[in-house]
C-alpha cells in the first residue's frame, strides 16, 4: 500500500506546484494565499508519507485530497484533477491493502513468497 499511495501523492504534489503559476497567472489570485495553501498541502504530504504505515498517514492522504479538490474552488481544473488523484489514491489504499494482506498470508504458509508459483516463467529450468 506504502509504495503505490505514496507514488500518488508525489505526483499530486508535482500537480500542485504546476498549479501554482496558472492560479496566479490565469485565474488571477493574489500569490501569498496560493503558496500558504501549497505550504500547508506540502506538509500534509510529508507527514502522510511519513506515517503511511499508519491509519493516520492515511487519514492525512485524504486530507490532501479534500484541499485538492477544495483548490478546485479557485482554479476549476483544479477540481477535476482532484477528484482524479482521489480516485487514484483510494485504488492505492484498497489494492494496495489488498496486496498486503495476500502477501502476508503467503509469508504465514512458511515462506511461500521467495519461491515462484508454479506455472510460471519464473520456475527454474531443470532441463539437462
Amino acid at each position: 500500500m506504502r509504495v503505490l499511495a505514496s507514488a500518488v501523492l508525489t505526483f499530486e504534489w508535482i500537480v500542485l506546484a504546476l498549479a501554482i503559476p496558472v492560479a496566479v497567472n490565469v485565474a488571477g489570485v493574489d500569490p501569498a494565499p496560493v503558496w500558504m495553501v501549497f505550504a500547508a498541502a506540502t506538509v500534509l504530504i510529508v507527514a502522510a508519507l511519513a506515517l503511511l504505515r499508519t491509519p493516520a498517514g492515511v487519514w492525512l492522504g485524504w486530507s490532501v485530497q479534500v484541499l485538492a479538490l477544495l483548490s478546485g474552488i479557485v482554479v476549476p481544473l483544479l477540481a477535476v484533477m482532484g477528484a482524479i488523484f482521489a480516485g487514484l489514491y483510494y485504488a492505492a489504499i484498497r489494492l494496495g491493502t489488498k496486496v498486503d494482506r495476500i502477501k502476508a498470508a503467503r509469508l504465514g504458509e512458511g515462506g511461500a513468497d521467495t519461491a515462484p508459483a508454479a506455472g510460471t516463467m519464473a520456475e527454474p529450468d531443470n532441463r539437462p
